[in-house]
C-alpha cells in the first residue's frame, strides 16, 4: 500500500511540491506500523473501512485475465497471495468534527491503471459500506491534483470550499469536496 501511495503521489505531485517532499510525506503518513494500526482499527468498526484492491494473475497463464477484488480485512492485515498485486486502496471513517459525515482519508490507485475503473470500484464500495452510517462523504484534495479533482467531480462530488494547508516547506491550496450518501 505504501508503494501504491508513493507511485500515485509522485505521478500527481512531483511537479507541484517536488519529489523529495513527496517521499518525506509518504514516509511520514504511510509508515507501515501506522498503516497496520489503521487497518486493524477500521476492521473493528462498523463505521469505518479500509479497502484493498488487488489483481490476481489467473491460474491458466493468460496474462490478460485478472480476477479483481475490493475487500476490507476482517482481522487486520491479511497475508497477500504470491501472485497478487495491490493496485489500489481506500480508507474512510467518521469525520472527527462533523456529525453525520464520513471522511475519505485516502483513495489511491497505481498510475499504470488510472482510468481502468479501480478507483471507481473502491469508491462505490466505500459508499456501500458507509452509506448506512453517514449522510455525507467528505474529502480534501490538493487543488493542483488534476487527476484527483477530475475523478472526484466525475464521481459526483461537489466542491464546497477551499483552504490553504502546509505541506513540506510550503503552503498548498486544497479543495474540499462533499457527496451525499444514499
Amino acid at each position: 500500500m505504501q508503494a501504491v501511495a508513493r507511485e500515485s503521489w509522485h505521478a500527481a505531485y512531483d511537479d507541484v511540491i517536488g519529489a523529495e517532499t513527496v517521499d518525506r510525506t509518504i514516509d511520514r503518513w504511510y509508515a507501515l506500523d501506522s498503516l497496520a494500526d489503521q487497518i486493524t482499527d477500521a476492521a473493528g468498526r462498523d463505521d469505518a473501512t479500509f479497502l484493498v484492491y488487488e489483481r490476481v494473475d489467473s491460474s491458466d497463464g493468460d496474462d490478460d485475465t485478472h480476477a479483481d477484488s475490493a475487500r476490507s480485512g476482517t482481522d487486520g492485515v491479511e497475508p497477500m497471495k504470491a501472485a497478487s498485486k495491490i493496485v489500489g486502496f481506500a480508507h474512510a471513517g467518521p469525520h472527527p468534527d462533523r456529525t453525520g459525515t464520513a471522511k475519505l482519508s485516502r483513495i489511491y490507485v497505481r498510475p499504470a491503471v488510472w482510468g481502468d475503473g479501480v478507483g471507481s470500484r473502491l469508491l462505490e464500495q466505500v459508499e456501500r459500506e458507509l452509506g448506512p452510517h453517514f449522510e455525507t462523504l467528505w474529502l480534501e484534495v490538493l487543488a493542483d491534483n488534476d487527476v484527483g479533482v477530475s475523478f472526484y467531480e466525475a464521481t459526483g462530488f461537489v466542491r464546497v470550499d477551499e483552504q490553504e494547508s502546509v505541506l513540506g516547506d510550503g503552503e498548498v491550496r486544497e479543495y474540499i469536496y462533499e457527496k451525499e450518501l444514499s
